[in-house]
């Protein structure tokens, strides 16, 4: 067998030698960030001000025993500073229309539907935003800044039904909690976590070179989801990619947040970029 892909299943895109944008938030260059070299000697990850600019949050969190406790408190500060609350999370506009709030859970929710509707775009957005790393599929292969791909993509991050809530600001917030969590509590305890994903093909993923046996090297989309229940991820495709993922690139694990839609189904939402996968059965 030449390899467990059609040829014809992979795509080549302009972003493998342009991996994202020269300048990010994190202080990191991205093509630093964006390597597999990264991934396996990675560097601490920090969104620039966010804990600063927030710093009575984290002044309580480093007061909480568990974390579940961290995780009430960080839901219950983002309820009031963002108006989550079941009275405030629709407000009316000054015709009595009643007005959509942007929520990190909603997108959280959203994405485990459907990781290329708005609300995906919106997270991907983020990422390029944030972590300097171009997305490689949104709906299509992500080709180039000029096709009609890219452009919907565009539309669909900045569209402002998602941005009317300091939407990214959330998720630097979110991401900076998650980072926070794995450091005072060491969940996961690892430098690294071995994750599972079910796949088709690689049709959402840019091939960059072979590795050992059936170990690939690929650029993982800027954002992707991975379960730590391999049983879990076989039920999304026929084949099934193991990796190592540095923790620093974790915006999401199932137990960070007492609450979630996520809950159940062992998620974990990772920073993508060069990874070197394997294809287990």
């Amino acid at each position: 067998m030449a390899g467990p892909f059609p040829p014809s299943e992979t795509h080549h895109s302009p972003n493998v030698a342009l991996a994202g944008h020269s300048t990010n938030l994190v202080g990191i260059p991205t093509e630093l960030l964006a390597s597999p070299d990264f991934n396996q000697h990675p560097l601490p990850l920090r969104i620039h001000g966010t804990r600063e600019a927030h710093s009575g949050l984290f002044a309580r969190l480093g007061r909480c025993e568990n974390l579940r406790e961290a995780g009430g408190v960080f839901q219950d500060y983002m309820s009031v500073v963002f108006g989550f609350e079941e009275e405030q999370r629709l407000g009316e506009d000054r015709q009595g229309r009643r007005r959509f709030r942007g929520s990190y859970l909603r997108l959280l929710q959203d994405w485990g539907f459907d990781s290329n509707n708005p609300q995906g775009a919106v997270l991907k957005g983020w990422v390029e935003s944030r972590f300097g790393l171009f997305p490689t599929f949104h709906k299509q292969p992500l080709t180039g800044f000029a096709t009609p791909a890219w452009m919907d993509y565009v539309d669909e991050k900045m569209a402002s039904r998602f941005h009317n809530n300091c939407i990214y600001l959330q998720l630097d917030l979110l991401f900076e909690f998650c980072q926070w969590a794995i450091a005072r509590f060491e969940t996961p305890a690892r430098r690294h976590v071995r994750l599972y994903r079910g796949v088709d093909s690689l049709g959402e993923f840019c091939p960059l070179g072979a590795g050992n046996g059936r170990e690939i090297l690929v650029r993982l989309n800027n954002i992707v989801s991975f379960s730590a229940d391999r049983t879990q991820a076989g039920q999304f495709g026929a084949y099934i990619l193991e990796t190592e993922v540095p923790v620093v690139k974790l915006l999401f694990f199932n137990d960070l947040l007492p609450s979630h839609p996520l809950r159940g189904e062992a998620e974990y939402l990772v920073i993508g970029g060069g990874y070197r996968v394997k294809i287990v059965v």
